[in-house]
């Protein structure tokens, strides 16, 4: 579904009640999970709202559906159709040391393709391009579905899986590759690479570098350095998750702001305390209901991304679709109050790629007397030529930003750890 097809919000609103009956409809008749909570929340495939809906149904959280699958082995109970339906498996990083395995039919799979068709039409993405996916396939979800919604598409589609990251730019170059998926972190390291090894990444056709996986592509500091670092490209931000599938674009007409896909998902914002919705600019929980993942959905999913919602509608671009400025700022789980102060990843990650001559960095939480404490180690990119200037001013800036002191640690360079997927860079000691 184009946004553009919506004419007004009443018409997106009205697009996803239809396909939310048709999906309570399906779950009535044969998803022995939501079947029951359905049921007991009063809830038919004749709802008369998304507000009633909303009011009545509760919440589902990923450690329900960990228990379930704990109790139900091996793939739970939130299955629409006979088993058989089924061909696809994907599953999500360890939760409380245990995975959560997902099962979709080829109906529920080329909904998610759809999606993903979306993000790369967004980002300008066509059948002439060349588009490279700098990472080592796995179970998770990300992989599969750009791959195969890009090869939908016409593209001429490279796996970089099993390959070091020099070989990955020599094929970058070589390939005359004109997309690049991958993480921000991994972007900012690709580049890192080329620069160790003499490769010269100016010359490549990347014109294009679509981002998930971490807040980093919505961060502004972040964005302009992988663009600095990639000349010639533009940073495109998108993020989804294993459980819900591809969820959002980035704004063609404003850099660092998602647009949820609300043709295939019903989204709410809420306080992460109340449940109630968030108002309007402020920081809520992202929630939400997969309209066409009939197979395996999810209804009132608390995903704990962390996000900001504006009221403005349509945007500048012409679509009615929620709008986050900022993207995903945080997991509701990775907010840290130091001092009585709200200290977001996100919040150090644009402070930190401010810095040209920061190579990378890592956030240590400390707890002293009840009391919560960061520490930051920081390395100097390999010409940095005053490591101790480098030093000062990132203290310096981080008592700008956030009114206190953070003790700043300088480490020899190749000492932090490098990452081709999610970024760990926060770690308890």
């Amino acid at each position: 579904m184009n946004h553009l097809a919506c004419q007004n919000r009443e018409s997106l609103e009205q697009i996803q009640l239809d396909q939310l009956r048709v999906l309570i409809r399906e779950l009535l008749a044969g998803n022995a999970y939501y079947g029951p909570i359905l049921r007991a929340a009063g809830i038919t495939e004749d709802i008369e709202s998304l507000r009633a809906f909303s009011e009545r149904m509760p919440f589902s959280y990923k450690q329900e559906l960990v228990e379930d699958q704990r109790l139900h082995p091996p793939f739970g109970t939130n299955l629409t159709y006979p088993l058989e339906q089924y061909t696809r498996f994907s599953q999500t990083s360890a939760t409380t040391g245990k995975p959560l395995r997902w099962l979709d039919t080829p109906e529920s799979w080329g909904w998610m393709l759809g999606n993903w068709r979306r993000v790369f039409q967004e980002a300008g993405v066509n059948a002439q391009d060349h588009v490279y996916f700098a990472f080592s396939f796995g179970p998770f979800l990300g992989f599969w579905t750009a791959y195969e919604s890009a090869l939908s598409l016409g593209c001429l589609c490279m796996p970089g899986g099993g390959l070091s990251s020099p070989a990955r730019l020599i094929s970058i170059l070589e390939n005359d590759v004109t997309v690049l998926c991958c993480t921000p972190t991994y972007a900012i390291r690709l580049a890192e690479v080329a620069a160790e090894e003499r490769i010269d990444i100016s010359k490549s056709k990347v014109r294009r570098i679509i981002v998930a996986g971490e807040p980093g592509g919505s961060i502004p500091s972040t964005r302009a350095r992988i663009e600095f670092l990639w000349p010639g490209a533009t940073v495109f931000d998108h993020h989804g998750m294993t459980e819900v599938g591809p969820v959002s674009f980035e704004c063609p007409g404003q850099a660092g702001t998602l647009h949820i896909i609300e043709a295939s998902y019903y989204a709410e914002v809420i306080d992460p305390v109340s449940g109630a919705p968030a108002e309007p600019y402020g920081t809520g929980e992202l929630v939400l209901t997969t309209l066409g993942r009939v197979a395996a959905p999810l209804l009132r999913y608390r995903t704990g991304d962390l996000v900001v919602v504006s009221p403005d509608s349509p945007c500048i671009c012409g679509s009615y679709e929620m709008a986050l400025p900022g993207g995903i700022l945080a997991r509701t789980d990775d907010m840290v109050v130091v001092r009585g102060v709200n200290i977001f990843p996100s919040a150090i990650e644009d402070v930190m790629r401010r810095c040209v001559d920061l190579a990378d960095y890592r956030v240590l939480i400390r707890s002293k007397r009840a009391m919560t404490e960061l520490e930051l180690e920081v390395e100097p990119a390999s010409d940095c030529l005053d490591t101790k200037a480098m030093v000062d001013h990132i203290e310096h800036e981080m008592r700008d930003v956030f009114a206190m002191r953070i003790p700043v640690k300088l480490v020899p360079p190749g000492t932090l750890p490098r990452f081709e997927m999610k970024a760990k860079r926060w770690m308890k000691v």
